[in-house]
């Protein structure tokens, strides 16, 4: 096989953490999709990204994320210069700032915290699309 089954390896994953029942994957008969109001071209363009990074010397930051469940979003200033970014996983960059979500693989809080989260930074940043990268 020349590629990864991300698929079983997950299922794989979750059954040797000792969870009784295999991961459960996100799935939506209805999908919202709203057209773009302008020309693409015209557009502000965001990212949302799970490439957990902070700024460097703030690396404490990253456990502090992970075990607060009231803290799963957060955003950096798109003006940090590369050379101060720390992460596990590579940056990337877009608007006044990125908005990075911190993987914590529960469809319950992606709906009920991070989304609605998220979808107020992109509000304020006044974003017309936004790109969501899983890193």
């Amino acid at each position: 096989m020349s590629h990864v089954r991300y698929i079983d390896k997950t299922r794989e994953y979750y059954l040797g953490e000792g969870y009784d029942t295999p991961y459960h994957w996100a799935h939506f008969d209805d999908v919202p999709f709203t057209p773009l109001a302008k020309p693409l071209a015209r557009c502000r363009v965001g990212l949302v990204t799970t490439s957990e990074i902070v700024i460097r010397g703030r690396e404490d930051d990253l456990a502090r994320i992970e075990d607060d469940p009231t803290c799963p979003v957060y955003s950096l200033p798109l003006a940090t210069p590369v050379k101060e970014l720390y992460g596990t996983r590579p940056p990337w960059r877009t608007s006044t700032r990125f908005q990075v979500v911190h993987s914590q693989y529960s469809q319950r809080r992606t709906l009920t915290v991070d989304a609605p989260l998220i979808l107020a930074q992109l509000r304020e940043d006044r974003i017309d699309v936004a790109v969501l990268t899983a890193v």
